[in-house]
């Protein structure tokens, strides 16, 4: 029996690559899990701002997921993937973790 619609003709480097940006995310999301942790342990003030960290990381987990298998799909298929907004969503809720935690620090200083 000849599997050959099985064999495309693929570079295994593009999918080792989405591999390990696949693991980027993961990494991403666990640095963001540990410092809402971290957060809310060292500070119980800082509760909500700890919680929107632990959202954040819950969201890189489930976009670079996203994205893995997306260019998964789309390397198998031979086609280019498609631009996500996986990025800009996490880096602008980071973006504002650090400005609430800047106006945090500010209030909290003593004088």
């Amino acid at each position: 029996m000849d599997d050959s619609r099985d064999r495309l003709d693929i570079d295994v480097r593009f999918l080792l690559a989405n591999e390990r940006t696949l693991l980027a995310w993961v990494r991403t999301a666990l640095t963001l899990l540990a410092g809402g942790v971290a957060l809310i342990y060292v500070n119980p003030e800082l509760f909500p701002i700890g919680l929107v960290l632990l959202a954040l990381g819950t969201v890189a987990g489930i976009i670079g997921y996203r994205r893995y298998e997306a260019a998964e799909r789309a390397i198998r298929s031979g086609r280019m993937i498609g631009r996500g907004q996986g990025p800009a969503l996490i880096a602008a809720g980071v973006v504002v973790v650090a400005v609430l935690l800047i106006i945090f620090i500010s209030a909290t200083r003593p004088s």
